[in-house]
C-alpha cells in the first residue's frame, strides 16, 4: 500500500535586513494607541491597539512598544483588506534619540562646526583662552567595532572618545575634555545632541502586493499581559423598611500602558489562563514582571482576534537577541503594583461584562468612577452557625494552649445579624467589599458574595449581643464492641445537645440555626432537618477556609474514620418571641476504637 506525502509550503516575506543596520531616528517610530482593553479582577488585561501607523522606507511599521503578553495570546493584524500582514519582528535595534545637552561634553558635540572660544587649564600652569572651531570627538563607530571584533560578538553602540579635535590660527588641536573649563559660543549654537541607544523594536513588516508602500497603515495589536487590574467596591443603603439602594462603584489601576479615549470591558469571574505565568518569546525578556475572551459581540476586540494572524517572527542573525552583550542588558523586572486581592475573586462567578467609554489614564495612575447603581429588596437575617468540634477523644493530645483556643471557638457561639439582598437587577453581584449604611450613619462593612440575577446574597453587619445562645452537649451512652469490621471492633459513642436561645429584642425575630456534628446525626426536635454532609463537595460546614477546618491537622486520624463517621447538619428556622427561651434539642453518635 502507498503512502501519499502532503507537502505544505508557506511564503513568509522576512527581510531580516542586515547584520549591521543603521541606527534608526526615534522621531520616525510610531506609536499605536489602545482602543480597547477588557480589564479581568485578577490583574490580567486584552488589549487592542489598533490605527493608522505610518510606514518606514520600505512600507513596514516600526513601533517603540514592545508588550509582555501570555504565551499564544499576541496576535497582530492588517485592517486594511487590500494589504496583508507578512510578518513581526521582535528586535533590539540601534535607534538616534535627540535630546537636549546637559553637560559641556554634549554641547560640543552637539555643536561640531560652531565657531567659540575656549578656555582651558593645561597641566601646571595657569588658564588659557583662544578662538577655535570644533571638528569632531572622535568616536569608534558601531560598523567599526563589529568589523574588528571577533565573529558573532553582536552589534555596538558607537564608543565616544575622551578628547576634542579643535581648528586653531596654528593648526589642529586635540584637547582632552576634562581640560576644557569652559566654551563660548561666538554665534548660533545646537542645544540638542543625537545619542544611540538599543531599543526593544516591533516591525510590522506589510506585504503590499506589489504596488507602491503606502505612507500609512491600518494595522493593529491584540495580546492579553498582567498589568491592569480592577477592584469593585459596594455602597448598600437601606432604608429600614426592606428597600436598599445598592451603588457599584470600580477602582481601576493601570499598571501597563497610557490610555486615552479607550473603552474598557470590566469583566466579573476570571476565566482560565493556562499559560499566564508564561510569557511569550515576542517580548525579548528574560525575566518578567510577577505576574488571564469573553466579549460582548459588538467589542471590536473580538473582530480583531477573529481576523488575526499567527506569524510571529524573532530577528536573527543576532546571537542571544543582544543579552551576551555587556551593554544591552536585560531590563530588570519589578513588581506590579496592582493593589490588592479580593477575597475569593471569581472563584465561582460567571462572566459578566461592564462597558465604560471614553477611559483616559496614564500608566501608573488610579482611577474610581460609578459603574451603576440599583434598587433591591432586602430583609434582616438572625443566623446562628455552629460548627463542630473534635472527639474527647482527640483533646488530651493537644496542648493547652490548644484545648483553650477550642474551647473559646466553640463555647462562645454568637447570632449574627444580616442582611439578606435579593438581586433583582439584570447584572450580578461580585465578590468585593461593601459598605452598609442607614440613614447616612455607618452600620458595618462586610464581603458581598457572588450573587446571580434573581438570586440573594447575605452581607453581616454585627453581632446580635441582645439574643442570648447557650449550648450543651452531653455523652449519653457509649456501647464497647458496637460493630466489627475487617476483624476489629469499634466503639460507638452517643451524645445529646440542647441549643437555648433567649431573644432579648423588644420584637419577635426569626432566626436561622445551623448546627454541624462530627459523626452521624440521628434525630433533630422542632422540625429541624438532618442531613449529613459530603465532605468532599459540600465544603460549606468548615467556613470560607474549608474543606476542613483549621485544627484539623493538629490530628493524625486513623485510616478507619471515614468508613464510620462523616458530618452531620441540622438546620431549623424558629421565631423566637421576646424574653421566652427557646430549645432546640439534637442527637447524633460518632464511632471510636
Amino acid at each position: 500500500m502507498k503512502k501519499s506525502i502532503v507537502r505544505c509550503v508557506v511564503t513568509v516575506l522576512l527581510a531580516a535586513g542586515s547584520f549591521a543596520e543603521s541606527p534608526m531616528p526615534f522621531k520616525a517610530l510610531a506609536r499605536m494607541p489602545v482602543k480597547e482593553v477588557t480589564v479581568f479582577k485578577d490583574g490580567h488585561a486584552f488589549v487592542l491597539h489598533s490605527g493608522k501607523m505610518p510606514t518606514d522606507e520600505a512600507g513596514n511599521v516600526v513601533m517603540d512598544y514592545l508588550p509582555t503578553p501570555v504565551i499564544g495570546t499576541f496576535w497582530p493584524f492588517s485592517a486594511d483588506r487590500k494589504t496583508k500582514l507578512g510578518a513581526v519582528v521582535a528586535s533590539q535595534r540601534k535607534v538616534l534619540v535627540e535630546r537636549t545637552a546637559l553637560n559641556l561634553r554634549e554641547l560640543i558635540e552637539a555643536n561640531v562646526g560652531a565657531q567659540v572660544i575656549v578656555t582651558e587649564v593645561p597641566s601646571g600652569t595657569s588658564q588659557v583662552s583662544y578662538a577655535a572651531t570644533i571638528i569632531d570627538i572622535p568616536a569608534r563607530s558601531g560598523d567599526e567595532q563589529e568589523a574588528t571584533n571577533p565573529p558573532n560578538s553582536g552589534e555596538k553602540l558607537r564608543q565616544k572618545g575622551s578628547v576634542a579635535l579643535l581648528k586653531t590660527d596654528t593648526g589642529i588641536k586635540v584637547v582632552a575634555l576634562d581640560r576644557i573649563q569652559d566654551i563660548r559660543f561666538t554665534g548660533d549654537y545646537r542645544k540638542t545632541v543625537e545619542e544611540e541607544e538599543f531599543r526593544n523594536l516591533l516591525t510590522l513588516k506589510m506585504e503590499w502586493s506589489g504596488s507602491k508602500p503606502q505612507k500609512s497603515a491600518d494595522v493593529g495589536l491584540l495580546y492579553l499581559q498582567r498589568g491592569v487590574r480592577w477592584i469593585p467596591n459596594y455602597k448598600v443603603t437601606i432604608d429600614g423598611k426592606g428597600q436598599a439602594t445598592v451603588r457599584l462603584q470600580a477602582t481601576l489601576i493601570n499598571e501597563l500602558t497610557d490610555m486615552d479615549d479607550v473603552t474598557a470591558h470590566l469583566v466579573i469571574g476570571v476565566p482560565t489562563f493556562d499559560f499566564k505565568d508564561t510569557p511569550d518569546p515576542i517580548s525579548l525578556q528574560q525575566t518578567v514582571a510577577q505576574l488571564s475572551q469573553h466579549f460582548q459581540q459588538e467589542a471590536k476586540t473580538a473582530y480583531g482576534f477573529a481576523n488575526a494572524i499567527g506569524t510571529q517572527v524573532i530577528s536573527g542573525g543576532r546571537r542571544g537577541l543582544g543579552y551576551d552583550r555587556p551593554d544591552a542588558a536585560p531590563a530588570p523586572s519589578r513588581t506590579l503594583d496592582l493593589g490588592p486581592e479580593v477575597a475569593e475573586s471569581g472563584t465561582n462567578e460567571d462572566l459578566f461584562i461592564f462597558t465604560v467609554k471614553h477611559v483616559s489614564m496614564k500608566k501608573g495612575q488610579r482611577m474610581v468612577f460609578t459603574i451603576g447603581e440599583y434598587t433591591m429588596k432586602y430583609k434582616d437575617v438572625f443566623a446562628l452557625d455552629i460548627p463542630f468540634a473534635p472527639p474527647p477523644e482527640l483533646w488530651r493530645n493537644f496542648d493547652n494552649n490548644r484545648q483553650a483556643e477550642l474551647a473559646q471557638l466553640f463555647n462562645a457561639p454568637k447570632v449574627m445579624h444580616k442582611i439578606r439582598l435579593f438581586n433583582s437587577s439584570e447584572y450580578p453581584l461580585t465578590t468585593a467589599p461593601a459598605l452598609i449604611l442607614k440613614d447616612d450613619r455607618l452600620l458595618a462593612q462586610g464581603l458581598m458574595t457572588y450573587a446571580a440575577p434573581k438570586a440573594d446574597a447575605d452581607l453581616n453587619i454585627t453581632a446580635a449581643v441582645d439574643i442570648r445562645v447557650k449550648k450543651t452537649d452531653n455523652e449519653t451512652k457509649r456501647t464497647p464492641n458496637a460493630i466489627n469490621w475487617q476483624g476489629d471492633q469499634y466503639g460507638r459513642v452517643d451524645l445529646a445537645g440542647k441549643i437555648t436561645l433567649t431573644n432579648f429584642r423588644k420584637d419577635a425575630v426569626e432566626i436561622e440555626i445551623t448546627r454541624h456534628v462530627l459523626g452521624n446525626v440521628d434525630s433533630a426536635d422542632n422540625n429541624g432537618k438532618t442531613e449529613m454532609v459530603n465532605v468532599f463537595e459540600s465544603p460549606t460546614f468548615a467556613g470560607a477556609g474549608g474543606p476542613y477546618p483549621y485544627w484539623w491537622g493538629w490530628f493524625s486520624w486513623p485510616w478507619w474514620w471515614r468508613h464510620f463517621n462523616g458530618v452531620g447538619r441540622i438546620i431549623w428556622t424558629v421565631t423566637l418571641e421576646p424574653k421566652t427561651p427557646f430549645d432546640l434539642g439534637y442527637t447524633w453518635n460518632y464511632y471510636w476504637r
